[in-house]
């Protein structure tokens, strides 16, 4: 999973201003909340079908939101497991904008988000961008534009990508502090989650989403951090997540707890509950898959999160339980942030304050079995429609 985009007020208004041709501002701000959101009364059931590759890939621009979300755990010359890092794009559709004939118009909102996690250093570098998507063709010299493709992974936003050319895929981010220049190899067949990839997010039919990971990609390239440039060497690897969905939380979920795990024997572990404002599982899943062998979801009240250790933000204030045992049909295990302070700041662009990082996995006995990312959502504030 990945942080969605929930945009405040002021951040949507003044993207709209600068980016649509004149249409109604209410009208706009309200579909682009909706869309952002991907919570809308009138959405229904997404059918079970069959996944299509490589066109499923690609973005799907009639769906309200999708995200393509890639993590990973890097070897450098400073050491093993030396960096973790994300890169995540986001496509929100604005209903309101569709029959507009303006090739500029504001018909998709596509965000990004990057961090890297320092672990020497003890410290997370992060940046985001927000553009709109529109009919331009890639390449088009306008800089507030971003391209998504729709026969396979083609995200563009100014001068950060995710580029797919069969089993490989190309990932690129560069901000102020830290550069990524990422290259991944397919070791293993898609993980499609839930049913055949048709994943459960709720109680209700409609609280799901078309959704599919990529675990065990091996990763080479070089990482730059504050102007020193490091080779990623041999060992290190990444995970990717896309969903596409129409509307996901139910109205009474606050956020989300969620791991993505590459087990050192080549596996791969994922596990999530949706938590209500008293902290009580609403809906609980994962999956499970050995090298080699075939994948296990994980149905409702088969996960269970008993948090441990926390870490309050300085900047935020909130609380957030860094150490978790967590619970599954196949063991016990233990989750631990590799660095506490991992806590990403999006309010300019989506709007959402959550803890995202590098973490540890540890089975019953104790031991290092696998590295991959946390994501917890909803402790900063709930994550919902706000209008301040």
């Amino acid at each position: 999973m990945a942080i969605m985009p929930v945009m405040h007020q002021g951040s949507v208004t003044s993207m709209l201003n600068a980016l649509s041709p004149p249409v109604t501002r209410r009208g706009a701000l309200s579909a682009a909340l909706i869309a952002c959101m991907g919570h809308s009364p009138l959405a229904l059931a997404l059918a079970r079908r069959t996944l299509e590759f490589p066109r499923d890939h690609g973005a799907h621009p009639d769906f309200r939101i999708e995200w393509w979300y890639l993590t990973g755990c890097l070897n450098t010359a400073t050491g093993a497991a030396s960096h973790g890092f994300q890169v995540t794009f986001f496509r929100s559709r604005v209903p309101s904008t569709q029959q507009l004939r303006s090739k500029l118009a504001a018909k998709q909102l596509v965000f990004a988000h990057a961090a890297v996690t320092d672990v020497g250093s003890g410290k997370l570098l992060h940046d985001q961008r927000i553009a709109r998507s529109s009919g331009l063709p890639p390449g088009a010299n306008v800089v507030d534009v971003a391209t998504t493709g729709t026969q396979t992974t083609s995200v563009v936003l100014k001068d950060w990508s995710l580029l797919r050319q069969g089993d490989r895929l190309q990932a690129r981010a560069i901000a102020e502090n830290f550069d990524l220049h990422l290259d991944l190899q397919a070791t293993q067949p898609l993980l499609l989650q839930g049913d055949q990839g048709l994943s459960r997010k709720g109680p209700q039919p409609d609280q799901a989403s078309y959704y599919y990971s990529q675990p065990q990609l091996q990763v080479t390239g070089s990482i730059g951090v504050k102007g020193t440039q490091l080779t990623i060497l041999g060992g290190s690897t990444a995970w990717l997540d896309h969903e596409w969905s129409q509307q996901i939380l139910h109205p009474n979920a606050v956020g989300w707890d969620w791991i993505g795990i590459n087990l050192f024997d080549g596996g791969a572990l994922t596990a999530f509950q949706l938590r209500t404002r008293v902290g009580a599982a609403l809906w609980n899943g994962g999956s499970y898959r050995a090298k080699g062998a075939s994948s296990r979801s994980f149905g409702p009240g088969e996960v269970a999160f008993i948090a441990g250790r926390t870490w309050q933000s300085p900047l935020s204030a909130a609380v957030y339980p860094v150490e978790w045992s967590v619970r599954t049909p196949v063991g016990r295990f233990t989750v631990r942030a590799v660095i506490d302070p991992q806590e990403l700041d999006s309010s300019s662009s989506t709007g959402a304050i959550y803890w995202e990082g590098l973490s540890e996995l540890r089975d019953h006995d104790a031991r290092l079995v696998g590295r991959g990312y946390l994501e917890m959502t909803g402790y900063a504030a709930p994550l919902r429609l706000t209008m301040d």
